[in-house]
Order: structure tokens, then C-alpha cells, then sequence
């Protein structure tokens, strides 16, 4: 029997503030990785500003996340190198972008469109037609070449102007400007995209908690917790209008997939690794796919003296706005543990002990496939509707040889890894129907701000301080995924 389905999607992923650039151009509005600096894997990212007293200022920035002192307004600094603002450049190179996918032979592109682009301010009576066109046409050029488009409506790009004016997504008022936003491109790409995803890793918020968890205040819950509540209104808002533009849209949610394990048979590791799994996976996804808060969510509530301001109807409307699919990104496993431990890990937004079964990446990211086939057959049990993976891989430092060539062996025996995974999970009853490598070129990392952490089968010759041609040139890797995709995963050699 064949390993994947007749009509399985393969393809690659990219986000538009990691791969776009042109952040200033034909009427785009800022987003907060404009105004974010490059960092690495020792240094953080910087969010920059003006201080109310007229000073420059900087805090530490997970990418996309930096808090601004209270009169504070965010600012493009001139000693700062900010690294989102020219990306890769896809802006102005997408077709020669989209053309290399198909040489790949992709069947499915995961993108995301800059709400900034579409709504500079986010708030705007009528959208601006420059970035409805840009849209349009990389739709369009991905159909010439007969691959479906996968978009993400919104990855990590709250327009800032409502960051600034409004408090950013603790504000109801979001949900109706977003519900605006997302109504604008279905109707504008009905017949040109079919599949959409609501919220990009939408739990990160919740995975930030237990990062700073120790310097946090119940007030830092219940602004996270609200946070969320109105971003899960919008999704629901937006899956039933979605529905009722198009018949033929689906919608899939999509979740920061990370496999936790307990460190040991101690009852209360196993406890422990319980609650994480509910807190930081279902808490998210119950709302999304099952329309409804877990049982579970009135204790992690309670445990910071939370209580979400909600609307009559709200419970309602989360309830006729079930997603149609699954979808996550997979990187890597941790372990949880009640014990002390001296060597912990961090990675994608997560931390956790080391687990001595696994190797590491030099980010520090657990190298584990067999924890994405347990993530799989756990999630499809659960949920029961079709799953897409749309971001995996690994990044990694490429060396260019003198004859121009790039030879990744290290990356295609993670992918062969995880599509064998992926094969197993399938033949155990899992209904697995896409996977989008990420990213399928080279992009800006969101979590460092670096070029040099390359997760691509394309690269694109720029380094960490923006210099370089932008050229692009396939990478051993390429070629190894275009066999893969024409077997349709049967030759992952």
C-alpha cells in the first residue's frame, strides 16, 4: 500500500514579516517586527521606542512581543539594524520565488498575508488596492503553476498603529477590525485560495507564560488569557463568514506543536506533564476545533485569579465557529518534570529538562520524530478532523562550497525522519492530508532575527547584517524533496 494518499499536498511555508520585506512600500502600515532588531541565539531581539521623554529605548523581544514603557511610542532607530525590513525580499521576487517551488513540485504554498498591507492602520474604512493587487497575483502565479495556496490570515502582524491606539488584541475592539479584514480578502480571493488559517501558533501566548513565568503577576494572565479570548472570537467570527462567502472554504486553526513527556514514572511528573499538555496544546485547540473551553480551563483560570470578561453570546459564537481542520507546526519535544534539574533546554518559545534519548540542534531544539507521530495519533484521536502540518524543520548553519554548491545532508536526514514519522501516524489511522516544510527558502529567523539559522531547501545569499546579492540557489536538499514529492513519499532516500 502506498505511504501517503493519492492526493496528499506537499509544499514549503513562509511568513510575510520573514520573507516579504518592502515593509514601507505601496502603502503598507507598520507591524512590530519593524520595528525589531536582528538578535542571535546569546542576544535577544530588541523592540525599539521613544521614551515620553523624548529618549531612544529598547526591551527585549521575542520576535514580535517586546512591551514599551507606559507613554512610550514605538521607533525605526537609526543605530539599530532591523532585519524584517528587507527580509528576502519575496515582495519582489515572488515569481521567481513561486517558479522554484514548482521545480520542487509543490502541489501547496503556505503564506501569510500582512494585515498592514491590506489595512495599513488595521482600523481603515476601505483597504488599500496596492496590497489587495500584490496578493492577487502571487495567488495568481501560484495557480499558473497549479499549486494551492495555504494562507495564514494573520502570523505575528497586528498592524501596530492598533498596538498603539488600542492596547493591541486585549481590546475587544480587534475582533471587529480583524472580522473586517478577513471578510475583505475572502470575498477579494474567492475562487483563487481555498484553504485559510486563522491565527498563526495562536498558544504561543500561553507558551510565553511559562517562559517568564517566575517574574509574571496574575494581571500578566488575565491579560493574556483576555488576549486570547478575543482572538478566538475572531477566529469563530471569521470561519462562519467564511463559510458563508464560500462553501468551499475550510479553516484551519493552528497550534505551536511541541510533544511533552514526563521526566519520570514519579505520579506527579505525570500529573504535571498532563496539565502542561492541556494548558499549552488543548487549552487553544478545544476552543478552535471543538468550540468550547476544556473543563481544565476554570483550574488554570483560577490559579491566577483570572476572570475573562465575555459578552452573552460569546460562548455561542465560539460554538459555530469550529475549524475544519488542524493544523501545527513541529520542531521539537520536551520534558516536563516536578524535580529539580540542572541542564534545561530552550526552544521555540518552550523550555524544559534535556532529554538524554534525543540529540540537539544549535539552537537547542530536541531532534524527535517519533514525538511528531506521537503528537500526530494523540491530536487525530482527539479532534477527528483532517490535519495539516504546516511548519517543520530545521535550522542550521549552511556553508556555501567554492563551486557554489550547498550540501545540507544534515537537513534532508531530519525531513526523511519526519516524513517517515508522518507515514507511520498515517498508517496507524491518522488523516494527514498536507505537510509545508518551513521554511522552503531562506528566511529571517522570527524567534533571532539571524539569516545565518537557515531552514530552506532554497538559499538566498544574505548574512545577519543584511548584506549579500539575495540570490538564490537550490540546495542539495532541493533536489532531494523534488524526488520525494514525485514519489509522493515513497522514495525519501
Amino acid at each position: 500500500m502506498a505511504r501517503f494518499p493519492k492526493n496528499f499536498l506537499w509544499g514549503g511555508a513562509i511568513a510575510a514579516n520573514q520573507a516579504e520585506g518592502a515593509y514601507n512600500e505601496d502603502g503598507r502600515g507598520l507591524v512590530q517586527t519593524d520595528v525589531t532588531t536582528g538578535g542571535n541565539v546569546h542576544t535577544p531581539r530588541y523592540t525599539t521606542y521613544i521614551g515620553k521623554d523624548g529618549k531612544p529605548g529598547k526591551v527585549p523581544s521575542m520576535g514580535h512581543t517586546g512591551k514599551i514603557p507606559e507613554g512610550a511610542e514605538f521607533a525605526i532607530l537609526d543605530d539599530y539594524h532591523y532585519p524584517n525590513h528587507q527580509a528576502v525580499d519575496f515582495y519582489h521576487r515572488y515569481k521567481e520565488d513561486i517558479k522554484l517551488f514548482a521545480e520542487m513540485g509543490y502541489s501547496v504554498f503556505r503564506l501569510s498575508i500582512s494585515w498592514a498591507r491590506i489595512f495599513p492602520n488595521g482600523d481603515d474604512l476601505e483597504p488599500n488596492q496596492a496590497g489587495l493587487d500584490f496578493y492577487r497575483s502571487v495567488f495568481e502565479e501560484c495557480r499558473k503553476y497549479g499549486i494551492e495556496p495555504l494562507v495564514s490570515i494573520w502570523h505575528f502582524d497586528t498592524p501596530l498603529s492598533l498596538e498603539s491606539r488600542y492596547g493591541g488584541w486585549t481590546n475587544r475592539k480587534l475582533v471587529d477590525f480583524y472580522v473586517r479584514y478577513a471578510e475583505t480578502i475572502f470575498k477579494e480571493y474567492k475562487g483563487l485560495v481555498k484553504y485559510w488559517i486563522t491565527f498563526n501558533e495562536i498558544n504561543n501566548t500561553i507558551m510565553f507564560l511559562d517562559l517568564f513565568d517566575e517574574d509574571l503577576t496574575d494581571a500578566d494572565y488575565q491579560e493574556a488569557y483576555q488576549h486570547l479570548h478575543h482572538q478566538f472570537l475572531a477566529s469563530a467570527k471569521a470561519v462562519a463568514l467564511g463559510h458563508e462567502i464560500d462553501a468551499n472554504y475550510q479553516f484551519g486553526n493552528m497550534i505551536c506543536g511541541i510533544t511533552f513527556y514526563p521526566g519520570s514514572s514519579d505520579p506527579s511528573d505525570i500529573l504535571e506533564n498532563l496539565h502542561k499538555w492541556e494548558q499549552n496544546i488543548y487549552y487553544c485547540s478545544d476552543v478552535q476545533a471543538k468550540g468550547r473551553y476544556g473543563s481544565y480551563a476554570k483550574r488554570l483560570w483560577k490559579e491566577h485569579n483570572v476572570v475573562l470578561e465575555m459578552a452573552e453570546d460569546d460562548l455561542e459564537i465560539l460554538a459555530k465557529g469550529k475549524v475544519d481542520m488542524y493544523t501545527f507546526s513541529y520542531y521539537m519535544s520536551t520534558v516536563v518534570t516536578t524535580h529539580a534539574v540542572e541542564d534545561k533546554v530552550y526552544g521555540n518559545f518552550s523550555i524544559g529538562a534535556k532529554n538524554p534519548y534525543l540529540t540537539y540542534s544549535e539552537w537547542g531544539w530536541a531532534q524527535d520524530p517519533t514525538g511528531l507521530q506521537y503528537y500526530l495519533e494523540k491530536i487525530y484521536d482527539r479532534y477527528e478532523i483532517p490535519i495539516m502540518i504546516v511548519e517543520n524543520g530545521l535550522g542550521a548553519l549552511d556553508t556555501v562550497e567554492e563551486d557554489g554548491a550547498i550540501h545540507d545532508q544534515y537537513r534532508i536526514d531530519y525531513h526523511r525522519a519526519h516524513i517517515n514519522a508522518m507515514a507511520d501516524a498515517i498508517a496507524d489511522g491518522v488523516d494527514l492530508i498536507a505537510y509545508t516544510t518551513w521554511g522552503c527558502i531562506d528566511i529571517v529567523s522570527a524567534g533571532t532575527g539571524e539569516m545565518r539559522k537557515r531552514y530552506g531547501f532554497i538559499y538566498v545569499d544574505m548574512d545577519d547584517e543584511g548584506k549579500g546579492t539575495l540570490a538564490r540557489t537550490p540546495k542539495d536538499s532541493f533536489y532531494w524533496y523534488q524526488k520525494v514529492i514525485a514519489s509522493n513519499g515513497e522514495d525519501v532516500e
